[in-house]
């Protein structure tokens, strides 16, 4: 887990243009939003689009592009249409944030540059807890999502380890034959459900920074920048990230892929749309994929449970990594946050 010298030069230059952005409100606002979105982005993707991407391995970048952009522009501009101009689906008003940033701290503007140099380490972050924290004033949500967000990968972990406890042996018996047809558009049909409804509740942790009610103007550049960020990271085959999707046992099976995405699109809407508890998806995510890897081990003759436990011990470090860095962030930025959680 370390840099190559040629992967610090974006780092360092993001890192000074945000030293001389951060007096400037308006510059700043547009440059946070900029490397938020695609920051946020990448290291979610192993989340809605990474086993989309793992599993349509064979297909041209720009058609799984051009239908989840498309997902993605048909979702905020519901958002944007039906919230007068709000594209968050109003969550930023459930956290009490419900104006802009009028000024900035160089941590704040400073935050989507972290997130994209752990994305580049290949290590999942809670851009929720992240992003959103450093524009939080009470100590008291960051604290609830934190411990909401243990309940959703023990709930992830043991539903993951009871589905595929139950399904491993049909999957293994099946698992060298071609897949049917009808999979194919089973798995696009859950993947994009489930990528929509990511959108919808995290979209908020790229526009915190934007003005509550968006004009035509500034709606049409937010879509049209993510748009085609979204290319770009189709392009890269979801980046370095996507590798924490890939080691993990048969997901570039079409199958597999589709159950995954069932599974935690059917999750995140119990914990996140049922329930009004705020809630990591990151963790959900990382809790799914580890109850998988430790039941499919379990299940299969001469299974590797111990190499299991190791990967699941790496991901859960890498995300207790980025969760440590994400509150250093956030308790640097505001003395009333830290004052009341130590004192």
């Amino acid at each position: 887990m370390k840099f190559k010298k040629n992967e610090l030069i974006a780092p360092i230059i993001l890192s000074a243009l945000c030293w001389l952005v951060y007096p400037y409100p308006a510059v700043a606002m547009w440059c946070v939003f900029f490397m938020a979105s695609y920051s946020a982005i990448a290291n979610d993707s192993i989340q809605t689009i990474g086993t989309f991407i793992a599993s349509n391995s064979d297909k041209k970048w720009y058609y799984l592009w051009i239908y989840m952009g498309g997902i993605f522009i048909i979702t905020v501009s519901y958002s944007w249409i039906n919230y007068s101009g709000d594209i968050s689906y109003g969550r930023l008003a459930s956290k009490g944030l419900n104006e802009a940033p009028q000024n900035f701290k160089f941590l704040q503007v400073f935050a989507p540059v972290a997130l994209l140099m752990m994305t580049r380490l290949k290590m999942p972050v809670s851009t929720s807890i992240l992003l959103l924290s450093a524009f939080a004033t009470q100590a008291s949500s960051i604290t609830s999502i934190l411990s909401k967000s243990l309940f959703g990968y023990v709930i992830a972990f043991t539903a993951a380890i009871i589905v595929w406890t139950i399904t491993t042996n049909l999957f293994e018996k099946y698992k060298n034959t071609k897949p049917s047809r009808i999979w194919l558009p089973l798995q696009w049909i859950s993947s994009g459900a489930l990528w929509s409804t990511w959108i919808m509740q995290d979209m908020a942790n790229v526009a915190v920074v934007l003005p509550r009610s968006l004009t035509f103007d500034q709606f049409l550049v937010v879509t049209s920048f993510i748009f085609f960020g979204l290319g770009l990271l189709f392009y890269l085959r979801g980046d370095k990230i996507q590798q924490i999707v890939l080691e993990k046992s048969d997901i570039i099976d079409v199958r597999a892929a589709t159950v995954v995405d069932f599974i935690y699109a059917c999750l995140l809407y119990y914990l996140k749309v049922i329930s009004s508890i705020p809630i990591s998806t990151t963790w959900v995510f990382i809790g799914l994929l580890g109850g998988r890897e430790i039941a499919i081990n379990l299940r299969k003759n001469g299974g590797d449970y111990k190499k299991a436990l190791k990967m699941i011990g790496k991901d859960t470090l890498f995300a207790a990594i980025g969760l440590i860095v994400s509150l250093i962030i956030a308790l640097s930025i505001n003395d009333n946050m830290r004052n009341q959680l130590f004192n």
